[in-house]
């Protein structure tokens, strides 16, 4: 009986552990999902690359339709 307590007592420990070990690699993964999207952010691109003298386009991009050949 006293063994299958601390059997017990054992697994509710784990269990506690690895509940807090569980919310802390969310938030790990949270915070690092985050960092991430504001690094793709263009604004923030834009500023990094800015001292490298390279500047977002003034025009639009042009899009190109190719025409298909027919043979007959």
């Amino acid at each position: 009986m006293i063994a299958s307590s601390h059997s017990a007592d054992t697994k509710v420990h784990e269990i506690a552990r690895m509940s807090n070990e569980v919310k802390e690699l969310r938030s790990a993964f949270v915070d690092g999902r985050s960092r991430l999207m504001r690094l793709k952010m263009e604004s923030s691109i834009v500023q990094k690359v800015a001292d490298k003298g390279i500047k977002p386009s003034l025009n639009p991009p042009q899009k190109i339709k190719v025409k298909p050949t027919t043979k007959n």
